[in-house]
């Protein structure tokens, strides 16, 4: 039998999360080939991310991963470099099944953001006809609006001491799904820089996680690839979407242990 809108729009990101699940995200920012896309699926990633704020990429590029995400059945979302509809429309138009949005810092801004985001009547997307999400197939506009809502996250970043100071106003925003912590910005906005153990970096992550559980919604944590017993003590806690490491960095760690393995041979 031919697939329904929803199930063609499956997003196991937002099904993982529903059950209480962790999801494991990559961020991609150095690979500009469509073959990352595969890459991430067979190692078992629920996601990735096509970093915009951090790369030289195009949206085409980010296009091309993000369709490619799709066929390989994991969940694309991409970092948008700036809040803004231009951006966020044509990320989402382009493949992606969600947006990152950087350095959100209060509840208005996290509220602009679900407005681009979602169609009517749940916000003001505009309509761009067949999308990859939805296989290029056409479907009634209301049904294609409500299950395309559904599907696509909202992922607001908390990563100055004012979005910290609004975290609860922002993790009770309707349309939001997760508030992924950006820990590296959010250390040096406390006077901290990578001092992840400090005492105020430890209770940011404890309230962001308190705020999320709250309001139902999903905390995330980004910037602690080097740090995996940090990250397994914040999961215990409660965080779910955890962003473990980037394309350049996962290149980066493999080839100095080879090297230095190589350099270590006994002559």
């Amino acid at each position: 039998m031919p697939q329904t809108l929803r199930q063609i729009l499956r997003n196991n990101v937002k099904e993982k999360l529903g059950r209480d699940e962790v999801v494991a995200s990559m961020v991609v920012r150095l690979a500009r080939g469509v073959e990352i896309a595969r890459i991430a699926a067979s190692s078992g990633f629920d996601t990735l991310y096509v970093d915009l704020e951090h790369s030289s990429f195009s949206l085409d590029t980010a296009s091309q991963i993000c369709v490619a995400a799709l066929d390989a059945g994991i969940t694309p979302l991409v970092r948008v470099p700036a809040n803004t509809p231009d951006y966020i429309a044509r990320a989402l138009d382009g493949g992606a099944l969600g947006v990152i949005a950087p350095h959100v810092q209060s509840a208005a801004e996290a509220k602009e953001v679900v407005r681009c985001v979602k169609y009517p009547p749940a916000g003001t997307r505009s309509a761009g006809g067949p999308l990859a999400q939805y296989q290029f197939r056409d479907f009634p506009v209301p049904e294609a609006n409500a299950a395309a809502n559904d599907a696509t996250l909202v992922v607001p970043m908390l990563e100055t001491k004012d979005g910290l100071e609004h975290v609860e106003e922002i993790a009770a925003v309707p349309g939001v799904d997760v508030l992924l912590i950006g820990s590296n910005d959010l250390c040096g906005e406390l006077g901290i820089p990578g001092q992840y153990d400090h005492k105020l970096a430890r209770a940011a992550y404890t309230r962001v996680i308190a705020a999320c559980r709250k309001h139902g919604k999903h905390a995330g944590i980004g910037g602690l690839g080097s740090r995996p017993d940090l990250v397994a003590d914040l999961v215990a806690q409660g965080a779910r979407y955890v962003s473990i490491g980037s394309d350049l960095s996962f290149l980066l760690g493999a080839a100095a242990e080879k090297a230095k393995f190589v350099h270590g041979l006994k002559r």
